[in-house]
């Protein structure tokens, strides 16, 4: 880094780590809102990562995951920039909503506009102070509301930097994800900002061993970018990709019956829940279409005819990805009761 990093006005020199308030806009009762960002610049070069959480105000998991990774004291050793933002959506956070006062999606604004609606604003300051500042980029998510998603990562795995960044996170599950038009992980594409989206959890909820799977995916990016030191018997999880994935939805409205849970194998003519009416009387089923792996989940047992149940993640070997979904499940088991 020849010259000093600068964010919201505020310069951030080598050795330094400081919190800074970046302002967004303000309520309409004059109340000011702004995004919160704690940089941490190295005493050496390297690269700048940003990862940021909160983009849709209710999922939260990816709060705490920064919230630990700040605390972690490999950092004190750490070489170029951490850029944190715990909570982008800041509106969306203060109202426990995906969304912004106008409903608009964060998420489908980038890279936004210094005149456009509060979407877009955001979404510009956003891109202007933390992503051009960057040279990689992990953004935290979970599933919607009432959903839950096993720990996986989103990324398109055709950009080669991107697809080793994915496999360094260490999670089983990658999903080879097409790019939507509007998301920041667009928006980081088209400026050459390899990016990886961390899905895990739920909305509203923290998620203990998502939380520790997402702290140590960052660390283990971070280490695999030259950013903190190698671990010396460390040794990379097995890592698989899916390239196709589906959600099954309701055949009919009323209540749902789960038969499978999440991360589950299941087989292509599979039996994985039943639809009934209040009277317990069958009105319909839902059938696996392929032999895959449960990766997202609804949980609200009410649903209407369309509503997403199951999202089904197809691999060349699911036995092989279920169980090592299965030995990590174990291993932060133990790590809680070590």
């Amino acid at each position: 880094m020849a010259t000093d990093l600068k964010i919201g006005g505020v310069s951030i020199k080598k050795g330094e780590r400081k919190k800074i308030q970046l302002a967004v806009s303000h309520l309409y009762d004059g109340t000011d809102l702004s995004i919160p960002v704690e940089v941490i610049c190295g005493k050496e070069d390297g690269p700048t990562l940003f990862i940021s959480a909160a983009i849709h105000g209710d999922e939260i998991n990816g709060t705490e995951i920064i919230s630990r990774i700040l605390k972690n004291r490999s950092l004190k050793k750490l070489k170029g920039t951490l850029i944190a933002v715990p909570v982008v959506n800041v509106f969306g956070f203060n109202m426990l909503s995906r969304y912004l006062p106008d409903r608009r999606d964060l998420n489908r604004s980038f890279p936004g506009s210094k005149n456009g609606s509060l979407a877009s604003r955001l979404a510009n300051v956003f891109m202007k102070e933390i992503v051009k500042n960057s040279t990689h980029g992990i953004d935290l998510h979970t599933g919607a509301i009432h959903r839950t998603n096993l720990p996986q990562i989103r990324a398109c795995i055709s950009n080669s930097e991107t697809k080793q960044l994915a496999f360094e996170f260490g999670v089983p599950v990658v999903l080879n994800s097409n790019i939507r038009d509007g998301s920041l992980r667009e928006a980081a594409r088209r400026k050459k900002i390899p990016m990886l989206l961390f899905e895990g959890g739920e909305a509203l909820r923290f998620n203990e061993s998502v939380i520790e799977i997402g702290v140590q995916g960052c660390l283990s990016v971070m280490r695999s970018i030259g950013m903190l030191s190698s671990k010396k018997s460390a040794k990379r999880k097995e890592v698989f990709v899916s390239w196709e994935s589906q959600w099954m939805r309701s055949p009919t409205s009323g209540l749902v019956r789960s038969l499978k849970n999440l991360g589950t194998r299941i087989k292509e003519g599979e039996l994985l829940g039943v639809v009934t009416d209040q009277f317990g009387k069958p009105r319909g089923e839902i059938i696996a279409p392929f032999e895959g792996i449960i990766i997202g989940q609804l949980k609200l047992p009410l649903v209407n005819a369309g509503d997403a149940l199951y999202h089904i993640a197809s691999f060349h070997n699911s036995k092989k990805v279920h169980k090592t979904i299965e030995m990590i499940e174990q291993d932060i088991f133990q790590c809680f009761y070590d």
